[in-house]
């Protein structure tokens, strides 16, 4: 791809409003799937001076995406999901750098889907998140998915650089 998404244009079937949260999760598929998908184990693990390793970083994106959907639609996490949150900081990954890239585009998929479909009457609708309750609104989570995944996905893209040197 030789251009930034955000250069790409109007996405069909995504309100002006929600358009640069687009824009900006799909430029992180590109981003993964370019930098992420052919790590080796070693790459994918390593934790040069103690940094999140790079698998940490594609196991958060797709588990946050999947917690912040979930309050976007105003529910609350459930046990699998707590589970899957405390797995996220394990020291090691089960998974190849393969799968890690899939699971993470496939909840930044997720996320397009739910940017395609939000009523725009309800983006200002209040939202939960956690247990404190915090208070936001639909429109503050689905930006946040955004903007939360493009930073994870920058250092993944960093991490790649550093430990393939």
């Amino acid at each position: 791809m030789g251009n930034e998404a955000w250069l790409g244009g109007k996405l069909e079937s995504y309100a002006p409003l929600v358009m640069p949260a687009a824009h900006a999760l799909r430029q992180a598929i590109v981003d993964l799937q370019k930098s992420a998908s052919g790590l080796s184990d070693e790459e994918l693990t390593a934790r040069p001076n103690g940094a999140p390793s790079a698998a940490f970083h594609l196991g958060h994106i797709a588990g946050s995406i999947d917690r912040l959907l979930t309050y976007s639609r105003g529910e609350q996490l459930n046990d699998a999901q707590f589970a899957a949150l405390k797995a996220e900081t394990a020291d090691d990954s089960n998974f190849n750098a393969a799968e890690l890239t899939r699971r993470a585009v496939a909840e930044i998929n997720n996320a397009l889907e739910a940017l395609k479909n939000v009523n725009l009457n309800d983006l200002f609708e209040e939202r939960f998140v956690g247990r404190r309750k915090l208070p936001t609104n639909v429109f503050g989570l689905l930006f946040h998915i955004a903007e939360h995944t493009a930073r994870h996905v920058g250092q993944v893209v960093t991490m790649v650089k550093i430990v393939q040197r």
